[in-house]
């Protein structure tokens, strides 16, 4: 799934590689997704995009924008794997949605569970998109204690540490999958409660929030989800599917997996203590 290390990861593998490239071929479904969602009719994006050039790319909370030329861009949202293949590569049998440059070489998009292909003239109107874009990174420098303070403040209601970071987009691109880690470095249960927060406890969530993002981009995204080229990432995750019922790296203890608000969440029983 796209999170902040990966659209980081996507959009910057992008950049260097389709830079200046023209569409020339554009394929629809050969595996139709019940919940791939689209702008419209895919079968239009052909007219929407043959003759576009890639200028730049960009990454933001779960998204990433492919900007194109007269102000036409290509967004990719969460759940969709982007592919670069190059030039004289095998075509796969599956995909969402295919684009062919004018060197042969191809970028294709696949859905998982869920996700959107978007192609657009000018502004995007999504919701989330323009809260992503709107937002402050935690990999900005503006994202500082002041900031972080401030989400914490936005509700009133007594939520866990998991509703906190990684629901209702207070945090674009932080989902559930880079929740665990920076958990487990801050040493808070995912299940804790937001008024058993500490002052201390409180800066120890913003210092590894900021430094466990910046580690797992700087490393080209996490070892169970894959970058443009379908490579893994770099950073190999404490906690994750990975490591479940492996000895906690700090104490020994195994990994636990439970059910929690709509997912998994992973945590050391003896380190993060509820």
């Amino acid at each position: 799934m796209l999170e902040i290390p990966e659209s980081a990861t996507v959009s910057l593998q992008a950049g260097n590689t389709l830079l200046n490239k023209t569409i020339t071929e554009v394929f629809t479904a050969t595996s139709p997704h019940k919940f791939a969602f689209y702008s419209g009719d895919p079968a239009g994006y052909g007219k929407l995009l043959i003759g576009k050039k890639i200028i730049s790319a960009k990454g933001h909370g779960m998204f990433v924008d492919f900007i194109c030329s007269d102000n036409i861009c290509i967004t990719a949202g969460e759940g969709t794997n982007m592919r670069y293949h190059a030039p004289g590569s095998k075509i796969p049998d599956k995909y969402q949605l295919l684009i062919a440059f004018n060197d042969n070489a191809f970028l294709s998009f696949n859905v998982a569970m869920y996700g959107g292909i978007w192609a657009y003239q000018g502004v995007f109107d999504n919701k989330y998109h323009r809260i992503s874009l709107d937002s402050i990174s935690p990999l900005m420098d503006q994202f500082d204690e002041t900031y972080f303070d401030g989400i914490i403040k936005s509700t009133a209601k007594d939520i866990s540490a998991k509703a906190l970071l990684a629901t209702e987009q207070r945090i674009p691109g932080l989902g559930n999958g880079v929740l665990q880690d920076i958990l487990f470095n801050a040493g808070i249960h995912p299940k804790r409660k937001k008024s058993t927060l500490t002052d201390s406890a409180k800066a120890e969530l913003y210092r590894s929030l900021k430094s466990t993002l910046k580690n797992m981009t700087g490393m080209g995204g996490r070892d169970t989800e894959k970058d443009l080229f379908g490579n893994n990432g770099g950073y190999r995750t404490l906690l994750s599917k990975n490591t479940v019922n492996n000895p906690c790296v700090i104490c020994g203890n195994k990994i636990v997996k439970e059910a929690y608000l709509g997912g998994a969440v992973y945590y050391c029983p003896a380190c993060q203590k509820l």
